[in-house]
């Protein structure tokens, strides 16, 4: 598995190691120990999480407040997502910046999202499935979120504005 650097502090890619044959292809899509080696993170995840989401849907950008934030391990299993984190710690050198990257069930890269990040991500293909681990359990009196079209991060969702589908709960959030 290799990490790879993002411009946001403490939000890393993993790539990991494929084992390709004429059968397919194998690889650890985790081990604690290398990801403590790779990361110096030692996370303790407690929960996984799976959506199934059609093209054009946009979910986020979300995020847990207090002792109840959530650092994530999020990747693809089938079809193709624009991922996106941003860093909503005060104290951070990088603090409301974003970073966008596609993740899909080709290229196997996975997004490590560690606590005091909203996070998000625009379905590119029909049929995709999400998934992601997280460090702590979800509470829902401790959710919060950013509007998906917030005119200060200006995210280009790579879905236009008209097809996109957008949770009711979501379209409330301020923007």
């Amino acid at each position: 598995m290799k990490l790879i650097q993002t411009p946001l502090a403490d939000c890393f890619v993993l790539e990991p190691t494929l084992h390709k044959d004429d059968r397919g292809y194998f690889f650890e899509s985790f081990n604690k120990r290398v990801f403590h080696a790779l990361s110096g993170f030692d996370v303790e995840f407690v929960q996984d999480n799976q959506a199934l989401s059609q093209y054009g849907t946009v979910r986020g950008l979300h995020f847990q407040r207090g002792s109840d934030a959530q650092a994530k391990l999020v990747r693809v299993l089938q079809g193709r997502v624009l991922d996106v984190a941003v860093d909503l710690r005060p104290q951070s050198s990088t603090y409301m910046q974003h970073f966008c990257i596609e993740l899909s069930a080709e290229n196997n890269l996975q997004l490590f999202v560690p606590r005091g990040f909203a996070h998000g991500y625009s379905v590119l293909e029909n049929n995709t499935i999400f998934h992601y681990k997280c460090d702590n359990y979800y509470n829902k009196s401790a959710e919060g979120g950013l509007h998906v079209l917030n005119n200060n991060l200006q995210i280009d969702w790579q879905i236009p504005e008209t097809e996109m589908l957008i949770s009711e709960k979501d379209l409330l959030l301020e923007k």
